[in-house]
Formats: structure tokens, C-alpha cells, sequence
């Protein structure tokens, strides 16, 4: 990756299962954009030098979304976390969002859940996880 591609302040990196329809339309419909210049959206099953980052950091996508902002990787519960700390209130989703992911305990609590129903799904869909293609 072009040194600063995904370490640039003004960006903010979101690494998702573009198979899973849950995780496609959240990340259609957060706005977190008021927050950053550039909002890059990067579906994990696709060859990216992020995916790479993520997964040579030992990071299960199929465990959780991750989130590169300022240099940091955030992984499942945290990149819930900090989508909702950079989240606009300007919508109904985004401030569902945000009162149920701002707090990092109650990220914590409730993203087990939502990585459990992508895995169900996707298993009701007949789709593979990532990586077992």
C-alpha cells in the first residue's frame, strides 16, 4: 500500500463482507463522511492491501467488520464503536447508531449478536464466509 493510502487523517477506511446484505447496507447507509474527507469502502473478499493489513494483524473479517481511522485498525465491536463516534446525527440510522454503539461496553455486548446473525444468514443464503471459496 502507497505509504499513507489508509493512514491519512482525513480518511476513514471500512473493510466489510460485501456478500452479507446486512453488512452492504449498513455501510450504504451510515453517513460518517461530515468526519472525514474520504470514506473508503473495501469488500473483504476482494484483493486489497488493507484486507491484507487486517488479516496479518490475525483480525477475523468473518468475526467482525474492521475500521482503519487515523493510522488505527479497529476490529468488530471497536469499529462499530468509533463508525458511531464519527457517525452524523442527521438520520434516524445514524442515531440508532450511535446510542447503541458510542459506549464501547455496549459495542461489546451487542456485536456478538450482529456478527452471529450475518453468519446465519449467510449460511440461509447458501453464500461462503470469506476465504472458504
Amino acid at each position: 500500500m502507497p505509504q499513507g493510502e489508509a493512514g491519512n487523517t482525513d480518511e476513514v477506511w471500512v473493510v466489510y463482507d460485501g456478500e452479507c446484505p446486512f453488512c452492504s447496507s449498513f455501510v450504504l447507509l451510515y453517513r460518517i463522511r461530515e468526519h472525514a474527507k474520504h470514506v473508503h469502502l473495501i469488500d473483504a473478499r476482494s484483493p486489497h492491501p488493507l484486507v491484507d493489513e487486517v488479516r496479518r494483524q490475525g483480525l477475523d473479517l468473518n468475526e467482525g467488520m474492521a475500521v482503519k481511522f487515523k493510522g488505527r485498525l479497529y476490529h468488530g465491536s471497536d469499529a462499530m464503536n468509533i463508525l458511531a463516534i464519527l457517525g452524523s446525527g442527521k438520520t434516524v440510522f445514524n442515531r440508532l447508531n450511535r446510542i447503541l454503539f458510542r459506549r464501547p461496553g455496549v459495542a461489546r455486548l451487542l456485536y456478538p449478536w450482529l456478527a452471529r446473525g450475518r453468519l446465519i444468514t449467510l449460511r440461509l443464503l447458501g453464500r461462503p464466509l470469506i476465504g472458504e471459496t
